[in-house]
């Protein structure tokens, strides 16, 4: 399924024409088509290891790459997650040995069921062309059932709730972390809002260097966390073997069995140590599916369920304890944690930014968001991107959301709605395409993923229970997020329908220009950017109104985004002669790449079309956008329109077509 992408731009950002009503935008530039997304987050040069040469990497480098990147938010929940579980069992102000044993064994089944058989075992075969997260499911489940606008509807509400995952993430971490100072001395609580706020704003800072050496400093540092992890647990499960008992799963059973409600409760704190999840499959274009698996089985998922472990033989030893995790060290060894802890956290903050900047390249080039400004910081990684809007954004919220909720504890409430709705939507659209691409059949499908579903279900229940307590603000920001998103894809269908009411048929253009002699024929090439390669552009129309000439080689030329990561360049442009001075070309790409269209008609060379930039002008369509008494919207939501395409990236820029060589054509229209 490919899409047209129109880059006619409103005030700014390019028109694109919905395929069908109420699709997803296949743009690089602008609002609109209809096509398949799909998303991964902090993807790179995606693509299974010997198929994109991952192998070239080496496969210990890429696994020790995917702890450093992959596993950082995962790897750092046992900051909060045992302590947060245990806050139900000691609401009675007792705390017993069964409760203590029944929250361990539910944190380690949880781990056990949702990483490593649903994530690991199962969602990381279900790649596309090597991608994986969301939106790449929802990419494949799309297309096999052509084109379902309730499949689209779902990608849109799945990267809203990663937005907000991505918001608050940083925040908890990071203050998880830093809160550790006071044990060190109670007279640096005071300290530890203030030193939170400076990191986080130090790490937005640092986005526009690329995160490629960043990236190489994360995975020893994540391994010697891991290794932390696991060294600390040891000495208190040497003294108290018993709590290996926490692996039999009828502990966690009873737990739920004989604690009502506040199991339900205690599962929403439980689904803590398994927020991170999702990037082992939004992470899978990075590093490939054996690396990610590797370290997981054989070092991640060991450490973490060590350091569990320990953590229970520290409270079944010493009930009064407030913080497992670090009181499972000497307080020698605990500024080195709270050092540690901290570089830990940034990084699993820079592995949700990244992703962040990676689904928004993907929900622009999609048309789910305007086009905003990317910028590239690898010469060798496509992946490697910077979002100077999104990281401003992100940046400043999270910032808002540490200085308001203040602790840990706090956000602890806020934390795990966003992900557990991104995690039941991804097992939704798995057995979509379980059932529809895979061909399981429809019962077998539903025994594969049901019960995960169910099980993501409940925990997504029991993360509801704090909706009054901080719970809203991923969903907040998540509605807000895809009312924007909604609000783009449907004002550029809007305002395609409209400006097709004067469209004239590029055919009977043609026709007609052969027969006149009105029009004088000047040297160069020029190439007319439009969604519909049917339809005569307006920018061409305009320039044969006012200036009476027409090129000696015409290009109406065509951008599509394909439900594929990555389109090969011996198949990307395909042109045809539509007259003795036009063609009609079409140029495909990925939606991991970022479209260059110099570079791409370059390749039509090799199909005898002889093509020199500097002799070629390229016309652009911009329009401005007034709202209309009466449009399909409500006049607020124009409005939001409106706003979102005066904020958009040049054309130009996006494109990557050389400034010197751009007409811009301006007309005004209503939406």
């Amino acid at each position: 399924m490919t899409q047209p992408v129109s880059p006619s731009t409103p005030a700014g950002p390019a028109a694109n024409a919905p395929a069908s009503e109420g699709a997803a935008a296949a743009t690089g530039p602008a609002p609109g088509e209809g096509g398949p997304v799909a998303a991964s987050a902090g993807s790179v040069d995606a693509t299974e290891e010997s198929a994109q040469g991952h192998s070239k990497a080496g496969f210990f480098p890429l696994a020790l790459g995917s702890v450093g990147v992959v596993y950082g938010d995962i790897g750092t929940s046992p900051l909060y997650a045992f302590r947060e579980a245990l806050g139900p069992s000691r609401a009675d102000g007792t705390l017993t040995s069964e409760e203590v044993i029944g929250t361990t064994s539910l944190i380690l089944w949880a781990l056990m069921l949702i990483v490593t058989i649903n994530y690991v075992s199962i969602l990381l075969r279900m790649d596309n062309k090597g991608e994986g997260g969301i939106l790449s499911l929802m990419a494949q489940a799309r297309h096999a059932l052509g084109g379902s606008r309730l499949v689209f509807m779902l990608g849109l509400l799945g990267a809203a709730l990663f937005y907000g995952d991505s918001v608050v993430t940083p925040a908890i971490s990071v203050l998880s972390s830093v809160e550790g100072l006071k044990l060190v001395t109670p007279a640096f609580e005071e300290y530890v809002l203030p030193i939170t706020v400076v990191i986080i704003i130090g790490l937005f800072l640092v986005q526009s260097r690329g995160t490629a050496r960043v990236a190489t400093f994360f995975g020893p540092i994540m391994a010697c966390w891991f290794l932390s992890l696991a060294i600390a647990a040891v000495p208190h499960v040497i003294g108290n073997p018993a709590v290996f008992w926490a692996f039999n799963p009828w502990h966690a059973v009873n737990y739920l069995l004989n604690h009502g409600s506040g199991a339900l409760v205690a599962l929403g704190a439980v689904f803590l140590a398994v927020t991170g999840a999702e990037a082992l499959f939004a992470d899978l274009g990075h590093f490939g599916r054996k690396p990610i698996q590797f370290a997981w089985l054989f070092f991640v998922g060991p450490c973490l369920m060590m350091n569990y472990l320990g953590q229970t033989a520290l409270v079944l030893a010493h009930p009064e304890t407030t913080d497992p995790f670090y009181q499972l060290v000497p307080s020698w060894a605990l500024l080195p944690m709270v050092i540690l802890a901290t570089l830990a956290t940034v990084t699993a903050s820079q592995a949700v930014i990244t992703g962040a900047f990676s689904l928004s390249r993907q929900a622009i080039q999609l048309g789910m968001l305007p086009r905003l400004e990317i910028r590239h910081t690898s010469e060798s990684h496509s992946g490697q991107i910077y979002l100077p809007q999104i990281n401003m954004l992100l940046g400043l919220a999270v910032v808002i959301l540490a200085i308001v909720f203040r602790t840990s504890s706090a956000l602890a409430a806020a934390y795990g709605i966003a992900v557990t709705g991104t995690m039941l939507l991804t097992a939704s659209m798995a057995y979509i395409v379980l059932w529809k691409v895979m061909k399981l059949g429809p019962a077998l499908s539903a025994l594969i993923m049901m019960p995960f579903i169910i099980l993501e279900t409940l925990f997504l229940a029991s993360n509801l229970l704090k909706l009054h307590e901080g719970g809203y603000v991923p969903l907040l920001l998540a509605g807000g997020l895809m009312l924007m998103m909604w609000t783009w894809v449907r004002g550029v269908a809007i305002l395609t329908k409209k400006t097709r009411k004067t469209d004239v048929p590029l055919s009977e253009l043609v026709g007609m220009l052969e027969k006149s002699s009105s029009y004088h024929h000047v040297k160069g090439t020029a190439v007319f950017l439009t969604s519909d390669p049917e339809i005569a552009p307006a920018a061409l129309l305009h320039n044969m109104k006012h200036n009476k000439v027409v090129h000696e080689k015409n290009v109406v030329l065509t951008i599509e985004t394909v439900d594929t990561p990555r389109f090969p360049d011996s198949e990307r442009v395909r042109i045809e002669p539509v007259g003795p001075h036009f063609h009609r070309a079409v140029m495909k790409f990925g939606y991991m790449e970022t479209p260059n269209i110099p570079k791409a008609l370059a390749l039509l060379r090799k199909e005898g079309f002889k093509f020199d930039i500097m002799s070629t002008s390229f016309f652009l369509s911009r329009r401005s956008i007034r709202p209309a008494a009466h449009s399909g919207m409500p006049l607020w939501q124009d409005r939001i329109f409106i706003t979102l395409a005066k904020n958009a990236n040049d054309a130009t820029d996006f494109f990557q077509i050389p400034t010197g060589r751009v007409v811009e054509v301006g007309t005004q229209v209503t939406v």
